[in-house]
């Protein structure tokens, strides 16, 4: 119950994603423009957010999940009968705004409950239930399509899985109620007073009392400092994240590719990825925060620079290959990152708002990631667009090294 409905969502939503830029481009989408249309899955999750903790605080996990499990399939309606781009990138925004509350609920669920030392592999493992579904999904995905040969037959099995979902949302034991709160101990922080951190930046206490119910906005305003500096990092790995999903398909596409190749490759990718998301955990938990997001943003920064200098050369589809891979093993071992550096960084007794603020920020650089190559795409090229993602990636990788020891110091 804790993982098993953000599973079934992951893997339904894994076999959709590698058919976005092909449906887009089928409805009269140049490349730049479908890279566009794939943007509105990160940009509704974006906007989802903040009425998903909302959701979350007012009715609790289960009702929040279970409605957006019943608005996806509204979603996915939209998305088979779509005869016009416009329709379709409605559709799509629609099933990202929703998907913000699948992962927001168990985010928050265990920042309460789970004891520090074991914070890294628990959220971990809920980050390898998204990673499982990159990799399940494309791979049922190929298989329906060379069954079928359409691309509804992988819609419908998005639609089996919500189905699923929401049996298992309102059938199911309520964790929230299994699970007592108070199991989630709290990092030694620097000492340092609340209104010094207002003004100044520092780090606030995961420890500081809250008597009262603090809005999303607020929450931002007073933990401002450690957003602009650790948050704008985070950002920038969601963003590297959110390309990957974005460049894979569409350099596919720009190959000449069919749908099937393409789904073979982004799921080749996502089971690189999905292997590795225990041991990121387990890194975290023994050796600290950086020595997981360090390497994981070199080593993805690395594969999106060198796979922009491919495109023309002979033998353009294996390098394309062999840099998904690449790209997935530096998305692996970064899994739970952004979820673990959220739960050290949250106020103990009160951390939704929090998270919330968090979610939004990283959130937000994988929605301006897709717009971002769009741009790039039809100003400069697809290459010089995965470029700029080689250098975020690095710039991304100097905040770890400067921020992480500062906000996230060893637990005791």
């Amino acid at each position: 119950m804790i993982y098993g409905p953000t599973l079934l969502f992951a893997i339904g939503e894994g076999a959709v994603i590698p058919l976005i830029p092909v449906i887009a481009n089928r409805l009269g989408a140049d490349v730049a423009l479908a890279a566009l249309v794939a943007a509105a899955l990160v940009v509704g999750q974006l906007c989802g957010n903040i009425p998903a903790g909302w959701a979350v605080a007012r009715f609790g996990e289960r009702i929040t999940m279970g409605v957006a499990g019943i608005v996806v399939l509204g979603g996915l309606v939209g998305v088979v009968f779509a005869g016009t781009l416009a329709i379709f990138a409605a559709a799509v925004f629609l099933i990202g705004f929703c998907a913000a509350s699948f992962s927001l609920a168990r985010h928050s669920f265990m920042t309460t409950r789970v004891p520090l030392p074991f914070r890294a592999r628990a959220l971990s493992l809920l980050g390898g239930t998204f990673r499982l579904g990159m990799f399940v999904g494309p791979f049922i995905s190929a298989a329906l399509l060379g069954i079928f040969g359409d691309e509804k037959a992988s819609i419908l099995f998005f639609a089996v899985c919500q189905i699923a979902t929401i049996l298992l949302v309102f059938l199911g034991p309520d964790p929230e109620k299994a699970v007592p709160v108070g199991g989630a101990a709290v990092a030694e922080k620097p000492d340092v007073d609340s209104r010094d951190a207002e003004d100044t930046g520092e780090p606030v206490s995961g420890a500081i009392p809250i008597t009262e119910r603090a809005g999303v906005f607020r929450t931002m305003w007073r933990f401002r400092g450690v957003l602009a500096r650790l948050g704008l990092a985070a950002a920038s790995l969601s963003a590297v994240r959110s390309a990957r999903q974005v460049v894979l398909p569409l350099w596919g596409v720009s190959l000449g590719l069919d749908a099937s190749t393409i789904a073979v490759v982004v799921g080749v990718s996502g089971a690189i990825d999905f292997a590795l998301f225990y041991a990121s955990g387990q890194v975290m938990d023994r050796f600290g925060r950086l020595w997981a997001a360090l390497p994981a943003m070199i080593l993805m920064g690395a594969g999106f620079l060198a796979l922009a200098f491919t495109h023309d050369l002979t033998g353009a589809a294996m390098w394309f290959a062999m840099f998904a891979a690449v790209l997935g093993v530096g998305n692996g071992l970064s899994s739970g990152i952004l979820l673990t550096l959220g739960a050290d960084l949250a106020p103990a007794e009160e951390p939704a708002a929090f998270l919330g603020s968090w979610r939004t920020l990283t959130d937000a650089g994988g929605a301006v990631a897709p717009v971002l190559i769009s741009a790039l795409t039809a100003t400069v090229s697809l290459s010089g667009a995965v470029g700029a993602m080689g250098v975020i990636a690095a710039l991304g990788a100097f905040g770890f090294v400067r921020w992480v020891p500062r906000y996230v110091p060893r637990a005791r």
